[in-house]
């Protein structure tokens, strides 16, 4: 059995540098992918670092993809598999400038990250710090996220390949890495070449809580519902005026009150608006739609149009149009079919000596996407805390143990 412990050192310098290379993605509109040309500074050093390790590798860099790849060594029946993590941040919370450092030895209680701002993070807004007592934690100085989301994975990758590399006798199969872009923002690895990469099954490694994997995915939908108005001077708007914002409010009014986000946990879908802008001409609702069970996924959509038919018979017009956008689908609709792939997961989690734990994941991953396209895609969890925040930490000792359930995923 490997002691996860030789890895602490690798992970974390290796943590440290990705973490300071903003990669932070962007919300958008148009069809341009990459969002952010930033990502291509974290894609070509993994490149560059994966050919200087000895790893055949391939950069396209008009698509922001890194691949890499590691031959068989001692098995009779190969079966290629490939691990997936992505280069980008989140959006919500600044991430350029990020200046991680090491608490050593947590030694338990608040945690001071900016002593001129006088930023704290309080333990008991996060419980799930007692767990890491005594543990070396990498922090950002508060103002920015830190970037573990998922760069603690790419450490662990990369940290997996050297070992190989150094450990020439040890026996695994087909290894086929891959980095790409824009997850946080629904890329959904859509440039990925699975002809290129080369394996018929894989794993995302996305996700907090060390010893975690999900093998269900939300099925998700945006929606855009533009109202039209007609505008007029409010002193003679009687009979005249058809204010857009008040519409508005009346769609907003229609949705069921406690299906939304805040209300619901569990295998419970929602509704989550997520912008209005309205002025009496125009006003614009974007919201998305999630649920686990493909039937009512479809009646959510479908009750969206209701909502916009019942409001333009009203109108005696049509004034409210929905247009639905379809997002990712539950990976366990395809996983089902390949059960083996959480069977692995669990064994290689137990064989690190943990306890495999699993939920229902309330977003989705790359993998949703892949499992669609004909790559079967559980997610195994990086072991970061907080992510897409201010407050966003990586137990290292998660990172290293991450690297040691992968050694047992890869085995023979």
């Amino acid at each position: 059995m490997i002691d996860s412990s030789i890895f602490h050192h690798q992970t974390e310098e290796r943590l440290l540098r990705y973490a300071a290379i903003t990669t932070q993605s962007r919300n958008q509109t148009e069809d341009c992918w990459p969002t952010t040309d930033c990502q291509r500074d974290l894609a070509k050093l993994l490149y560059d670092e994966l050919h200087a390790l000895g790893v055949r590798a391939a950069y396209d860099e008009a698509r922001c993809l890194v691949y890499g790849w590691l031959p068989a060594v001692g098995v009779e029946e190969d079966r290629p598999i490939a691990l997936i993590a992505h280069l980008d941040t989140a959006p919500d919370v600044k991430g350029s400038e990020v200046r991680p450092w090491v608490l050593r030895a947590y030694p338990g209680g608040d945690i001071l990250l900016n002593e001129a701002e006088q930023i704290v993070m309080r333990a008991k807004d996060y419980p799930n710090l007692e767990q890491y007592i005594g543990q070396d934690l990498v922090l950002t100085d508060g103002t920015t996220l830190l970037g573990g989301d998922d760069k603690a994975a790419i450490a662990a990758l990369m940290t997996l390949a050297q070992y190989y590399l150094d450990h020439p006798e040890a026996p695994h199969r087909s290894i086929c890495l891959a980095f790409t872009p824009d997850e946080e923002v629904g890329g959904l690895a859509r440039d990925l070449d699975l002809e290129q990469l080369g394996a018929k099954y894989a794993y995302t490694i996305d996700g907090d809580h060390l010893g975690w994997y999900q093998d269900q995915t939300f099925n998700a939908a945006a929606a855009v519902v533009t109202i039209t108005g007609r505008s007029v001077h409010p002193a003679t708007a009687k009979g005249i005026m058809v204010n857009a914002a008040d519409l508005a409010g009346e769609f907003l009014a229609l949705l069921p009150r406690l299906e939304k986000p805040q209300y619901t946990d569990g295998t419970e879908g929602f509704y989550y608006v997520t912008s209005v802008q309205a002025v009496c001409e125009r006003a614009e609702i974007r919201l998305i739609v999630r649920d686990f069970d493909a039937m009512r996924f479809e009646i959510r959509q479908e009750m969206l149009q209701v909502y916009a038919r019942m409001l333009n018979e009203r109108c005696g017009e049509e004034r409210v149009t929905v247009e639905l956008t379809q997002q990712y689908r539950n990976m366990g609709e395809v996983l089902k079919d390949c059960p083996f792939l959480v069977e692995d997961l669990q064994r290689a989690i137990r064989a690190a000596g943990l306890e495999p734990k699993s939920e229902p994941f309330r977003g989705g991953t790359d993998g949703s996407a892949l499992s669609f396209r004909g790559l079967p895609c559980p997610n195994l969890s990086a072991g970061y805390e907080n992510a897409h925040g201010r407050f966003e930490f990586v137990p290292v000792p998660s990172m290293a143990k991450n690297v040691e359930i992968l050694l047992h995923l890869t085995e023979s």
